[in-house]
């Protein structure tokens, strides 16, 4: 099962293969769900993010290309991690958003009275069937930085078009990227191995010159 987006665009971030049609979770391996909407001056998004029991992450975001109240953000970023984990074929999902009216509502704890919320509420209702086991929890937002982030980046990038949608590939920088440039030479030794030699012992290289005693710093 596959589902379409046709008013939205499509930013997908991934750092594993995700499971083909023919493939799936591991039969009772339990994923979660976390979700955020963001709604600005520039626009709005929605970001969510399903992690996998060996606790690699998949992140989804899109922009939404019509007028929509925050609240009906955060709607429309829960239903879109719940699709896709219906799309990935995960049957025990536990699902974790920072609106509380959303996930209270969703719950059954409080009524929905907003007729424009009404049918996000449903929606999302007809959507916990395909599932074996879903449940929904409440987060403080400091716990939801990740979905927030993608929300929001969402929210103030523009595409013209459909094919325009960038594909983001978030890298992990351990190093200052000084450090990162300091290539070793040929001889095996980095760059400033001289420098350290003569700090340590006050001693030239074996084949320096005066001129280049005279410039080692």
């Amino acid at each position: 099962m596959r589902f379409e987006f046709p008013d939205e665009d499509i930013m997908l971030i991934r750092d594993c293969n995700i499971p083909g049609p023919e493939e799936g979770p591991e039969p009772g391996s339990r994923w979660t769900m976390v979700f955020d909407g963001a709604s600005n001056a520039h626009g709005n998004g929605v970001g969510a993010v399903i992690t996998s029991p060996t606790n690699f992450h998949l992140p989804f975001t899109a922009r939404l290309y019509f007028e929509c109240t925050n609240n009906m953000a955060e709607y429309e970023a829960c239903i879109f991690g719940i699709e896709a984990a219906i799309d990935l074929r995960i049957k025990i999902l536990e699902v974790y958003g920072d609106s509380t009216l959303v996930i209270s509502q969703v719950k059954g704890d409080w009524d929905t009275r907003d007729h424009k919320l009404i049918p996000y509420k449903e929606h999302v209702l007809k959507l916990v069937p395909y599932f074996d086991e879903i449940k929904f929890h409440h987060i403080p937002r400091e716990e939801n930085q990740l979905a927030d982030a993608l929300a929001t980046l969402a929210s103030m990038f523009k595409v013209k078009w459909k094919n325009e949608a960038p594909s983001f590939h978030l890298n992990y920088l351990d190093e200052p990227a000084y450090c990162l440039a300091a290539e070793d030479e040929a001889d095996g030794h980095p760059w400033f191995h001289d420098i350290m030699k003569f700090l340590e012992n006050q001693e030239y290289p074996a084949d320096a010159s005066i001129t280049d005693k005279n410039h080692l710093f």
